[in-house]
């Protein structure tokens, strides 16, 4: 019996009976033989972290723009932190450690520079729009790997495409708008206490937010810390879903509430506040200055794709600013529309 036979079995006997495992995946695009060592999520989980746009998002802005601080997030340090609490419920639940880790590895390798401000530019500026969640699918599938994609199992690539809520439920109540496995849902509801916490956090040490400023009764029911707040999101999140033997995963009623007025008070005094909306405004001309370009001078960066594959101009160009990073478009904008200075020889 291999290593990977082993840890199937072991699976099997261990994991909740609703949990996803990996010997029940339902494949690859591309069949592959099996590995010795590893099962199919943990071959899925390795190929995001070695992947070119998982590297790119430690200069990927979460929501300030460029910050200078070196303690603000990025969107690295986002999935890790989705990762870290996705993983600590996975395992109070008995599901599957492995394929919730490469999800939440997985879920915003799609994400543009600038933040969600960066998306909603493009979602404005280019044809057909632009959501985060769909450009982590192509990525994986046709982008990563010189063009040829990841190749990762269905279970992975579900969890991805699903995990995004914007404004939506924490978990959506029509079925088809759930990930298919546990594993996928419980990443979607790691997403939101990550960041609605993290975000706070941030916002307090640039002086958006004054902790004086958070409404009494989310401090009351959720705690009046980072640590604390976390702490009573995930542990109500386990016990409630324990309480339905993983039938339906939920919060209760008063602490998913204190959730959304969490999420509703960042929105008002964070996300769409006047100090972010003046940088969202740079941000703006920044990705437009630079699609409009792109669009006219594709021969530019594209001069290597064969005349056959550029077949669709607006898509390639999307693909190009939305794989960026914050600093590079920096870059690129002053490189492409700022005078240079004269090298004297």
């Amino acid at each position: 019996m291999t290593i990977r036979e082993q840890t199937a079995e072991f699976e099997k006997n261990f994991l909740h009976k609703r949990a996803c495992r990996s010997s029940q995946t339902k494949g690859r695009a591309v069949s592959e033989k099996e590995g010795e060592i590893r099962t199919a999520f943990q071959r899925d989980r390795d190929r995001i972290i070695h992947s070119k746009a998982f590297r790119r998002l430690k200069h990927k802005t979460q929501v300030l723009l460029a910050p200078q601080g070196d303690h603000y997030r990025t969107r690295l340090t986002h999935v890790l932190e989705v990762s870290q609490i996705a993983r600590t419920i996975s395992r109070a639940l008995r599901l599957n450690e492995d394929l919730t880790e490469a999800v939440a590895l997985g879920h915003d390798l799609g994400h543009t520079p600038f933040g969600h401000a960066g998306e909603a530019i493009l979602r404005e500026i280019h044809p057909g729009g632009f959501d985060h969640y769909k450009q982590s699918l192509r990525v994986v599938d046709f982008l990563e790997h010189n063009g040829q994609g990841l190749n990762l199992t269905h279970e992975v690539r579900n969890g991805i495409i699903r995990h995004s809520k914007g404004k939506g439920t924490i978990l959506p109540e029509k079925k088809s708008d759930r990930a298919d496995t546990l594993e996928g849902q419980v990443v979607r509801v790691s997403d939101i206490i990550a960041y609605v916490n993290h975000d706070l956090d941030d916002a307090l040490r640039a002086e958006i937010i004054k902790k004086s400023d958070i409404p009494k009764r989310i401090k009351k029911l959720l705690g009046d810390t980072h640590a604390k707040r976390i702490d009573t999101m995930v542990k109500d999140f386990i016990y409630r879903s324990r309480e339905t033997d993983l039938a339906v995963l939920r919060m209760s009623d008063e602490i998913s509430e204190a959730t959304y007025d969490l999420r509703d008070f960042l929105y008002k005094y964070f996300y769409e506040s006047p100090k972010l909306i003046t940088e969202f405004r740079k941000a703006k001309k920044i990705l437009t200055d630079l699609y409009a370009y792109y669009h006219d001078h594709i021969e530019e960066v594209f001069r290597d794709i064969p005349k056959e594959k550029k077949l669709n101009r607006n898509r390639m160009v999307c693909d190009f600013i939305a794989g960026m990073t914050d600093r590079f478009a920096l870059m690129t904008y002053e490189r492409v529309f700022m005078p240079q200075q004269w090298k004297v020889l």
